[in-house]
């Protein structure tokens, strides 16, 4: 019996599984959708919405915890050693990659009057290799 065991396993040890999931939430927030498999999309689907209830807080604190689950995007050792106006310029295209700052400036304010469901997850076919149910995610802003 699986009685108070929540989540799906995935077939994938812990911090794979996470890394997984972290990484779907990720281009849904860049990206506003996502095509993936129905139970990773139902797993990574409680993230986001935990993350974007988080978000609309909008305060140093949520501000925190949504980076623990969403990592700003590495430094490569090409721009640590760029000077002057291009070091500038490649650090505002990072920040412009940011995951989080893209949450709470650009995501959570269009769910400001909204209390749930910003996530939608629709069903599109199934993958042609192993019969996978294939679904969109994408985020609901009507």
């Amino acid at each position: 019996m699986r009685h108070r065991v929540a989540g799906r396993k995935l077939d994938l040890p812990t911090d794979q599984r996470m890394a997984l999931l972290k990484g779907i939430v990720r281009s849904l927030i860049m990206y506003e959708h996502v095509e993936t498999t129905e139970p990773r999309a139902k797993e990574a689907k409680a993230i986001a919405e935990k993350l974007i209830s988080l978000a609309k807080k909008n305060t140093l604190e949520a501000r925190r915890q949504a980076r623990r689950l969403l990592p700003p995007p590495r430094v490569s050792r090409s721009l640590l050693s760029l000077r002057g106006k291009a070091q500038s310029e490649a650090r505002k295209s990072l920040a412009a990659q940011d995951p989080v700052k893209r949450l709470f400036d650009e995501v959570a304010p269009k769910f400001a009057d909204k209390g749930s469901g910003f996530v939608r997850i629709t069903k599109i076919g199934f993958r042609r290799g192993d019969g996978a149910p294939l679904v969109k995610m994408e985020l609901a802003y009507d």
